[in-house]
């Protein structure tokens, strides 16, 4: 298999400041070789749990409410008590970035989970005390060569489900069929895994969601089967707003092959060309210029201007 290194969805360049910096634990701060959860903790023990990823960008922390919108949203869903307010938990995510002295170029994990546990069971009762907040602060940018060439996907004879089964806007720890959907992508040689929903229609990639780009139209899934991404969401925004036209749709693998382009959108990459799919060429084989406008719009959404 591959190293993470080599070529991926969710890879960054190195940074040797990484490997200094301090993990916010309920309150406390610890390098990262010291930073620990109880193996009895709910998290470790069942994936029962929800996260957020957030990209520190010229100091400011993009689409910050709808992360904690989706947070708390998530956490009420499943009955977890977080035990701190929206306030609270943003002052913690400013706390942590201001104890790495961090301003631009960092991405930050923060982990919620319904606590420790007498013993290692699925019942929520057997919760001994406060939910366990985990924020992890690094310096995370995409690297540049994965741009420049664009991804490849692989689909996956994994599926995505729905809310009946498992709804994917809940952002849970629990991630074990979009992993299996991954590892099948990465040992057919590629950098992400493209889903389908249980009807055969594309759904989304494993970490990220997936845009085709046909003429002058910029199309994406309904959101019936994927995670309904904060930045997909906001490239849609941007895009109509700027007069385009995108369409949140039903499509299939044979509309996907025969697109122009394709992308993926996540909080990390932001706008990711993608340039080939099962093998097949996409497009013409490189970045488009739709997908680098998309880019563009996006980022001038939500990075400030500088002075």
């Amino acid at each position: 298999m591959k190293q993470a290194s080599d070529s991926s969805a969710q890879g960054y360049a190195h940074d040797a400041r990484n490997d200094g910096v301090l993990v916010y634990v309920n309150g406390e701060f610890f390098p990262r070789n010291e930073a620990r959860v109880s193996v009895f903790d709910s998290g470790f023990a069942l994936g029962d749990g929800v996260w957020e990823g957030l990209r520190l960008v010229r100091g400011r922390l993009i689409s910050l409410e709808a992360h904690m919108d989706r947070l708390y949203e998530g956490a009420g869903s499943i009955a977890l008590d977080i035990g701190m307010t929206r306030e609270e938990m943003k002052q913690a995510l400013w706390q942590t970035l201001e104890k790495n002295g961090m301003q631009d170029g960092a991405h930050l994990r923060l982990m919620v989970t319904r606590g420790m546990k007498k013993t290692p069971n699925q019942d929520p009762r057997f919760v001994i005390g406060k939910a366990t907040v985990v924020i992890v602060a690094e310096y995370k940018v995409p690297k540049p060569e994965t741009r420049a060439k664009g991804l490849a996907l692989f689909t996956s004879t994994f599926r995505t489900s729905g809310p009946d089964v498992f709804d994917l806007r809940l952002n849970s720890h629990s991630r074990l069929n979009l992993i299996q959907a991954l590892i099948q992508a990465i040992h057919a040689g590629a950098d992400e895994a493209l889903m389908l929903d249980p009807r055969g229609f594309v759904a989304s990639c494993n970490s990220t969601n997936f845009f085709i780009v046909r003429g002058q139209e910029l199309w994406t899934s309904t959101g019936l089967y994927n995670f309904k991404g904060i930045t997909q969401a906001k490239v849609v925004e941007v895009w109509r707003a700027a007069g385009g036209v995108a369409r949140e749709c039903d499509f299939t693998l044979a509309q996907v092959y025969s697109a122009d382009e394709a992308f993926v959108t996540g909080t990390l990459g932001g706008v990711t060309p993608v340039t080939r799919i099962d093998g097949r060429v996409i497009g013409t084989g490189v970045p488009g210029p739709m997908t680098a406008r998309a880019s563009d719009l996006y980022l001038e959404s939500v990075v400030p201007v500088q002075a």
